[in-house]
């Protein structure tokens, strides 16, 4: 079965499929795709001549392997599947299943005859014991839900129509987001039907199920709350008092474990504050960005796209998928939306809006930040669909040729 190839994320991991030291374990929000990235890397060593008996796959949640629920299972079901000799390209779908299995998948890496690929649920599989007993012995490749180029592709791989008109497109992508199998359905209401039933599968099966909650309409609210103030900036104290007022009242390590939680299950992530000047991270504000923009869509009856968080979140994403760390940065009074970092510690510099083309007071604002930073790295104002401008060596781009054209920062 072919699947469409999420390029971005095969090219990270690529330069290990030989490796049989390090155990590859793809995380991300459920239904973003994880599983499809396995079987299209298995595709991959298929054409470049691995033999099918050297390919083990197992999807831990399907028939007829989800009744394997303990070590043993496992370990005699992957003997009997491992050849002879020769490397054994191990695929196992949905681990968490098998309690204890981080020091039986260990002892297969020790032997150095398998190459080992993992995914599983998030909330449960990189907290506690995975990290303890295999650090230094796995890899970390996360997977967000489709950035808008490769919502484009998908489409295209698909057979759908894609609009003559690209801010058409990116306004569609706003208000759907990036669930892989969401971009299979041609009604709207049944994209944000399959996104709702995404939202209870993930409280059901990652939280509710794995994670004690007492009070689960206080952690519903805080969820509800986070879900529909995407890209605000939020302190802990302010957060309390505005849950206070709708007459949620817990304490503040209640608070944080509820954050916790749902930023372990990959649907929030926390974006961090940092002062240029000081050059240290700012404690006490931070925004929270949505792995997808169908959380927030597919929970609301309004079908509004407030642009401006919505801008930033898919920016926040994009930056996040292309291997950026991303915190927000302070100049002073003023503030730059994005501080982009990546692997070899070059930074660019990000201002997101809808448009710049409402008053002069808009295009001095956006630009005052990036006018205050004196190094030489590289600034950018992003757009939805304004005439480009050019301003004290400023980068302007619409952002929906951006993220098609697959730009790096």
């Amino acid at each position: 079965m072919n699947f469409y190839r999420r390029e971005n994320y095969l090219r990270k991991i690529r330069g290990f499929y030989e490796d049989t030291g390090l155990i590859k374990v793809i995380t991300g929000v459920r239904r973003c795709g994880k599983s499809c990235l396995m079987e299209t890397i298995a595709n991959e060593l298929r054409e470049h001549g691995i033999d099918d008996a050297h390919i083990v796959y197992l999807d831990l949640d399907r028939r007829p392997y989800k009744s394997i629920k303990t070590t043993d299972h496992l370990e005699q079901l992957i003997d009997e599947r491992t050849p002879s000799s020769g490397t054994t390209y191990l695929f196992i779908d949905e681990i968490q299943n098998v309690k204890g299995f981080e020091e039986m998948l260990n002892a297969f890496r020790v032997e150095g005859r398998h190459s080992i690929f993992i995914t599983g649920s998030n909330s449960y599989l990189l907290s506690g014991e995975l990290v303890t007993k295999l650090t230094g012995r796995y890899l970390e490749f996360e997977m967000f839900p489709l950035t808008f180029d490769e919502f484009l592709g998908m489409k295209c791989f698909l057979g759908k129509t894609i609009s003559a008109n690209l801010v058409d497109e990116f306004d569609q992508y706003l208000r759907d987001g990036g669930f892989p199998k969401a971009v299979q359905y041609d009604s709207a209401d049944d994209r944000r039907t399959y996104i709702a039933g995404v939202v209870a599968e993930i409280f059901e099966k990652d939280i509710r199920r794995r994670i004690k909650i007492r009070n689960l309409s206080a952690f519903q609210k805080v969820q509800t709350y986070l879900i529909n103030n995407f890209g605000a900036t939020t302190s802990l104290d302010n957060l309390l008092e505005d849950l206070g007022k709708t007459g949620v009242h817990i304490k503040r390590e209640t608070l944080n474990r509820y954050i916790g939680i749902l930023k372990d299950a990959k649907i929030l992530y926390e974006c961090n504050r940092f002062d240029l000047k000081s050059r240290r991270s700012i404690r006490g504000k931070q925004k929270y960005y949505l792995s997808d923009l169908g959380f927030y869509f597919s929970t609301n009856t309004d079908n509004r796209i407030n642009y401006g968080p919505a801008i930033e979140n898919v920016i926040y994403t994009y930056a996040r998928s292309h291997g950026y760390a991303a915190s927000v940065g302070r100049i002073g009074t003023l503030e730059c939306d994005f501080i982009l970092r990546n692997g070899d510690s070059s930074y660019a510099y990000v201002q997101a809006c809808m448009t710049m083309m409402n008053e002069r007071r808009t295009e001095d604002r956006e630009y005052a930040p990036l006018e205050k930073i004196r190094d030489n790295y590289p600034k950018y104002i992003l757009t939805r669909n304004d005439p480009i401008q050019q301003r004290n060596g400023i980068i302007h781009r619409n952002l929906p040729e951006f993220m098609r054209d697959n730009a790096a920062f």
